[in-house]
């Protein structure tokens, strides 16, 4: 696999005094279109780990264990990879978390010409919460669950965007958990409370205005949406339920479903298979929308 430059700890921004940092990949000359001298396609990674844990350039543990290389692999693919930092909910509520996402996305437009960036070409991923975050960022979201809007503070829309497990509706997600769930948006404490700061039954409005399904609308860009069918942390009728509401909307949504697996991609026998498969399919997506061959 052919290496480029990898920038560690790069601070993009200071809300309240913390410092946020981020992690650059950059492709190696030669790599796909980087090797025209042209500007490269870009990818913002934002982490999981229920809003409350979780580093950035991490796909959680059960995922890391596999040892994928994502982030080396799209940027062997001729793209820039940014894995991004966020305040965790013991440190700020919701809509904190979106605007440190949204911070991360315009710190690249804004360095674009300085890292060889496309800035009409940046795609947003994320995995479970960073999924979340992924989605509400495609959606020009502004935590304020007023609909689809304008990106802030001038941020170009994202090119599109991959999500994994992602959580999309807070409002109906305890209903939905799978009989033998692990853990459920309605139990008291639980992740989605902490990242509200009250438990989503007694604050429909909040957890609407937190939830991606919310901002849904014809100027959505094209989606990618993976899911496990055993996930007992995010039903996956996030995922399918969010699908057909992007589709009824006109954007462009690309829905997997991979049977049998868990959250992070655990399967019962412990393969990578689903994992690798899903990694596969998001590089794929990103290649078709950046036109990368």
């Amino acid at each position: 696999m052919t290496a480029g430059q990898v920038l560690r700890g790069i601070e993009f921004s200071r809300p309240g005094g913390l410092p946020l940092l981020l992690d650059l990949y950059l492709p190696a000359a030669g790599t796909s279109r980087a090797g025209s001298g042209g500007p490269v396609p870009a990818v913002v990674h934002f982490h999981g780990g229920g809003w409350r844990m979780g580093e950035r350039s991490s796909l959680g543990p059960v995922t890391d264990a596999f040892a994928l290389t994502p982030f080396e692999r799209l940027a062997a693919a001729g793209f820039a990879v940014v894995s991004a930092d966020y305040r965790l909910s013991s440190q700020a509520v919701f809509p904190a978390q979106l605007e440190d996402a949204t911070a991360a996305v315009a710190w690249l437009g804004n360095h674009s010409a300085e890292f060889n960036v496309d800035p009409g070409r940046i795609f947003a991923w994320g995995d479970s919460a960073g999924g979340h975050l992924a989605c509400l960022v495609g959606l020009g979201a502004d935590g304020s669950g007023a609909g689809a809007g304008a990106p802030a503070s001038g941020v170009k829309p994202v090119a599109g965007v991959a999500a994994w497990y992602p959580p999309t509706d807070l409002v109906r997600m305890g209903s939905q958990a799978l009989p033998d769930a692990v853990a459920t948006a309605d139990d008291p404490g639980s992740r989605e409370a902490l990242l509200l700061g009250v438990q989503p039954a007694d604050a429909p409005d909040m957890a609407a205005a937190a939830s991606p399904l919310s901002y849904v609308g014809s100027q959505a860009p094209p989606f990618f949406l993976a899911h496990g069918t055993a996930d007992r942390f995010v039903p996956p009728a996030q995922a399918a339920t969010f699908a057909a509401a992007l589709e009824a909307a006109g954007a462009d949504v690309e829905l997997l479903l991979i049977e049998g697996a868990d959250h992070m991609w655990l399967l019962p026998d412990k393969s990578p298979a689903a994992a690798q498969k899903v990694l596969d399919a998001t590089i794929d997506f990103f290649r078709r929308q950046a036109q990368v061959t």
